[in-house]
């Protein structure tokens, strides 16, 4: 029996069983017609006739009970969308403005309805137009939409001609006003009643035309949760003995999650489909089966349901992106312009000027190659489409460990003294080299690996940053503001002789660094999931705060919990052992100076504190070779202006 066959045989059945719970009045009918329904879709008749079935039983319930059993969408359907529906399947009767002048309408008797005649259409309700469209209207040309377009469409097609006879909107739309299941169901009459006295044709028009952010994220968190509640419910009934009232749970559950399922399938239609049979797996098992299958199914369901919360729900919101994006450019670029920046300084304080040519090439080569590195990395990701969520969280682990260790580097290089001797290590190697090509190697490999890191880093904060369309700009936008503080930054430094406060950079984006590398650890772990490289255990009660990257599972805890003991033993080493050894390194060079004879001690010079003794700051280098640059100078002149002997 295919797939769909029996999913629609175990909803009516669940149908029966509930018409039978109906008043007196209607239960009989009900279960009649949901039976006839029921034999056609087990001899696989046409789907016509159960259809009709189905409209016989839903049409006398409505009519018998007064209520209504269209489902309504919980968001505001598109507008744009109901535009791009009526110019293609409307406008050529009713109007580009559903006046009812259009060119094919001009022939037909009836005329084409008047869509923007406020006064005819005060009493219709949105829900009205979207029957009308679904099943088209008696004795006119309009033809039943109902297997042409998609209910999502028709919902949007009658949204929008519901505003082609509304004023220019104005106003703020109420709370109350906002849910379309609430408006969908109410007349122009009935919103202008609502809106309360002194309400206009503007305020109208702007709840006509309000348009929401689609589900937010505390309704997806509520409608997981309900799914979740309900499926602890089946267990519990399960447990103790009630099959029946398990099987129900369940199918209450499939239902609860069916507000979200749309939202799922559209992003990942495997993973709607793996929750489906599930669903359907878990309802077989309440009903007959060993405790050990039901834990089974529930264990598959939990995992599956914690990626369909995350597919749906997991993004940073542009703020926390564009910092993050900002940060990344801001640390990075600043580390290759201290580099660079001391380099060629050096250059000219030694008179060597002409040679910032081969550090401009290195640098040149060194942006090339890592644009390059970026467009190899995306092309990795475009051709293997297949492996993408492994991919991604491949990604993300490497951007853990590089940021674990260049957060780690700059708190241990936070100490000024440090730094400088850093820098001088780097500029002495390349400078006394001599060849052009031991500059240009400096200056490449200074940039370069902060270009590397860069393209690894904006990589992963696209994957950590959900959807493509939500990520883009905010990432971009951080890019551009941290360029133009480098060049602010860069130009103060050159031009102007500013210095920055080196302390207090290295500490903030140290932790500004880590913090990144925490959330990226645990949407890591969550992406191998998503790609099947790594098992899902769900911790029932653990919080989900996707804005750090902690979600309820064993694997992302532990990861996150092992960079938490990296970081304590990284500070302990930094602001402990190496302070420790650093003061006995200092104590064992005093008491050596002190030791030695008095002959030797009286040619010493003057003491220097211990940042000058253990690390002799880039300052006093530079400083040190002007004195040496201007003696030779003078020595130049001397000789040149001695006489000859002969």
């Amino acid at each position: 029996m295919p797939a769909e066959v029996e999913e629609a045989e175990l909803f009516l059945r669940e149908a029966v069983r509930t018409a039978r719970t109906l008043p007196v009045s209607v239960s009989a009918s009900a279960v009649a017609g949901l039976e006839r329904a029921l034999s056609a879709v087990r001899r696989t008749a046409h789907p016509d006739s159960v259809d009709l079935y189905v409209r016989d039983v839903t049409g006398e319930l409505a009519s018998v009970l007064r209520i209504t059993l269209v489902d309504i969408p919980v968001t505001t359907p598109s507008l744009t969308r109901g535009a791009e529906v009526y110019n293609r399947e409307c406008a050529a009767c009713h109007g580009s403005r559903g006046r009812g002048d259009g060119p094919a309408g001009r022939a037909l008797t009836p005329a084409p309805a008047n869509l923007a005649d406020h006064a005819s259409l005060a009493d219709v309700t949105p829900l009205a137009f979207y029957q009308r469209v679904t099943i088209g209207v008696a004795g006119t040309a309009m033809p039943a939409y109902e297997s042409r377009l998609s209910a999502e469409d028709r919902w949007a097609v009658a949204a929008y001609a519901s505003t082609l006879r509304q004023d220019t909107p104005g106003g703020v739309v109420p709370a109350s006003l906002r849910s379309f299941p609430v408006v969908a169901e109410l007349s122009d009459s009935q919103v202008l009643a609502a809106l309360g006295p002194g309400s206009d044709r503007a305020g109208l028009g702007a709840v006509r035309g309000f348009q929401d952010a689609g589900v937010s994220a505390d309704e997806v968190g509520a409608a997981f949760g309900a799914v979740r509640a309900r499926l602890r419910h089946a267990s519990d009934l399960a447990a103790a003995g009630q099959p029946e009232e398990a099987t129900a749970a369940a199918f209450d559950a499939y239902l609860a999650f069916e507000r979200v399922e749309r939202t799922v399938r559209a992003k990942k239609p495997e993973l709607a489909s793996r929750l489906e049979a599930a669903f359907a797996a878990l309802r077989a098992r309440t009903s007959g089966g060993t405790a050990g299958e039901l834990a089974a199914v529930q264990a598959d369901l939990a995992a599956a349901l914690e990626q369909a919360e995350r597919v749906v729900a997991d993004k940073l919101s542009p703020t926390n992106l564009f910092v993050q994006s900002l940060v990344i450019l801001l640390r990075e670029g600043l580390e290759a312009i201290l580099i660079i920046g001391a380099l060629m300084t050096f250059l000219v304080k030694t008179g060597a000027p002409e040679r910032r040519r081969d550090i401009h090439i290195g640098v040149g080569a060194a942006v090339v190659l890592s644009l390059l590195t970026a467009v190899l990395l995306e092309t990795v990701f475009q051709l293997s489409p297949a492996h993408q969520e492994a991919m991604e969280g491949f990604t993300l682990v490497a951007a853990v460990g590089v940021l674990f260790y260049v957060s780690y580097w700059l708190l241990s290089k936070m100490e000024v003294a440090k730094w400088s001797a850093f820098v001088r290590e780097r500029v002495q190697v390349a400078v006394t080299g001599g060849s052009a090509l031991a500059l240009a190697s400096a200056a490449f490999l200074a940039v370069y690996r902060e270009g590397f890191e860069t393209v690894l880093f904006y990589k992963a904060l696209f994957v950590s940053g959900g959807s493509a369309g939500g990520t883009f700009w905010p990432v971009v936008s951080g890019m551009v503001v941290g360029a133009v503080i480098l060049a602010g930054v860069y130009t103060a430094m050159n031009r102007y002789g500013v210095r920055l406060p080196l302390k207090p950079f290295f500490a903030v984006t140290s932790a500004f660094l880590y913090y990144t590398a925490f959330v990226f650890a645990g949407k890591a772990v969550a992406e191998l999931q998503a790609g099947g490289v790594m098992g899902i255990t769900v911790l029932q009660g653990w919080p989900r705060l996707p804005v750090l990257g902690i979600y309820p599972t064993l694997e992302s805890m532990l990861a996150q919990a092992a960079l938490l003991g990296l970081a304590a033993a990284a500070l302990g080493w930094v602001l402990v052992v190496q302070r420790r050894r650093d003061e006995r390194a200092f104590a064992y060079a005093a008491v050596a100076a002190s030791a030695m004879p008095a002959a030797v001690a009286d040619t010493q010079v003057e003491p220097v504190p211990l940042e000058g003794t253990v690390f002799r700051s880039l300052e006093q280098l530079e400083a040190d070779l002007a004195a040496l640059k201007a003696e030779v100078e003078r020595l130049r002149r001397q000789v040149a202006s001695a006489p000859m002997t002969g």
